[in-house]
This record gives C-alpha cells, sequence and structure tokens, in this order.
C-alpha cells in the first residue's frame, strides 16, 4: 500500500507556472498530477494512459475529436494518439493522469 498527495504536488506545479509531476511509480503504472500550461504542449505519449479532472474543466482533443470534461470526468487515450486539453483556464486545470508502465 502507499499514500501519495495530490494536493502538495498541485500547489507546487501552480508555483511553478504549471506542469507534470510523479506521484506514485511501481512497475506497472505511474500516477502524476498535471496542471498544464496554456496552451497545452502534450505530445503523444509511448503508453496508454486516462485522465481525471480534479479541479477546473476543460476540453480533451484526441486526434479530431473533441470531449469536453467537467470536475470528476475521465478520459482514456490510447498510446500514440495526438492528444491535448483545449478551452481551459491556465493553472486552474488539475489532472490526476495514470500511465500504463
Amino acid at each position: 500500500m502507499a499514500r501519495f498527495e495530490v494536493d502538495a504536488a498541485r500547489d507546487r506545479l501552480r508555483a511553478q507556472g504549471g506542469g507534470y509531476e510523479i506521484v506514485h511509480a511501481s512497475p506497472g503504472m505511474e500516477v502524476g498530477v498535471y496542471v498544464p500550461p496554456f496552451p497545452d504542449p502534450q505530445q503523444p505519449h509511448a503508453a496508454d494512459e486516462a485522465y481525471v479532472v480534479l479541479e477546473g474543466e476543460c476540453t480533451l482533443q484526441v486526434a479530431d475529436e473533441s470531449l469536453p470534461l467537467p470536475p470528476g470526468a475521465g478520459a482514456f487515450v490510447a498510446a500514440g494518439v495526438e492528444h491535448r486539453f483545449v478551452e481551459f483556464e491556465a493553472l486552474e486545470l488539475v489532472l490526476l493522469v495514470v500511465f500504463q508502465r
């Protein structure tokens, strides 16, 4: 069992102007907190991932589709797929990210 601190990571990321911080890593998964700057600079990832909106709201652009995400909603993005968050307030959007390792 392992505990991780999401709020502390969020606060650090906001103070530095956004970014990503790993809060848990194990052989099969990585859990992180993402506070994206605007515009979101993401590139496709090598692993499947899931996002959960903890604070704020946004639209997730995946390839040529748009998915509105209010607080508490989540989304899955397959490895290698172009995606980024759009239509959000910088430093107000906080996401929990789970990567397959």
